[in-house]
């Protein structure tokens, strides 16, 4: 008996909805009859040849070159990151057999004759940091003695 009563307040729901909608429809408005320079404005239309509107398709086409996008530049220069990204990554695709014994040259090379050069322009570098916290975080991260910075 609950579903006879339920099934009958959604017809009545229906319906309603329907009544409702029908002044929607009755409202809308019939198009436009054709004025004689509407007509007239159609037939030249229809007499132009097709080749006319190919042409109009391929200015459209040239007109829509890639749009480029405003480069953010700053804390957020996401061209520069990505492209950061792929060459770290890149590199150390390509060189991932090479990487311990490159650390060992490296290595080598700060402990060579080289090496008091090699600490002075790391220490060039660490005096463009921001603040000497900076310059000194770097260091302690790396391993460094402080007295170096």
């Amino acid at each position: 008996m609950a579903a006879k009563k339920k099934k009958a307040r959604a017809t009545a729901k229906k319906r309603v909805a329907k009544k409702r909608a029908a002044p929607k429809a009755a409202k809308r408005k019939a198009p436009r009859r054709k004025t004689a320079s509407r007509k007239a404005a159609s037939r030249k239309a229809a007499s132009k040849p097709a080749r006319k509107t190919a042409s109009k398709a391929t200015k459209k086409a040239a007109k829509k070159a890639p749009v480029r996008r405003k480069q953010v530049v700053g804390e957020g220069d996401y061209e520069a990151s990505r492209a950061f990204l792929n060459d770290q990554a890149g590199f150390v695709k390509k060189n991932k057999a090479r990487i311990p014994k490159l650390g060992k040259e490296a290595e080598a090379a700060l402990e060579g004759p080289e090496g008091a050069s090699l600490l002075a322009a790391e220490a060039q570098a660490r005096s463009h940091a921001r603040t000497q916290e900076d310059a000194v975080h770097t260091a302690e991260q790396e391993g460094l003695d402080r007295s170096a910075v």
